[in-house]
């Protein structure tokens, strides 16, 4: 069974930097679209930033231009810099994982990834 642990999370200014680490325990299937959604209290849920195991990228539109997803295959890892943050992103941020880009792009619909990691705080102060 697929494990997806996070860490990296924590409280920052607005304007500052965090890096949030997902380290996958196995991955046997050939392809992958891991990547990160947050959720806060009485929002929606919303993508964040999703890398395939060709490489490609997917941003979601409030977090273009300040945060970028990196991967580490070797380690089965992947990475989110976060920079220039703002209150607007403090949630609850989650690591996820699938076969499929379809978690993706249904997220608002109610999508489950296959693989879900429990979860990590990210709290941006004014």
């Amino acid at each position: 069974q697929v494990q997806l642990v996070e860490s990296g999370g924590g409280s920052v200014q607005s304007g500052g930097s965090l890096r949030l680490s997902c380290a996958a325990s196995e991955w046997p299937y050939s392809a992958y679209y891991m990547g990160w959604f947050r959720q806060a209290p009485g929002k929606e849920r919303e993508g964040v930033a999703v890398i395939g195991s060709d490489g490609t990228t997917t941003y979601g539109d409030s977090v273009k231009g300040r945060f970028t997803i990196s991967q580490d295959n070797s380690n089965k890892t992947i990475y989110l810099q976060m920079d220039n943050l703002k209150p607007d992103d403090t949630a609850m941020y989650y690591c996820a994982a699938d076969i499929s880009f379809s978690w993706w792009l249904h997220l608002q619909q109610g999508a489950v990834p296959r693989f879900r990691g429990q979860g990590t705080q990210v709290t941006v102060s004014s």
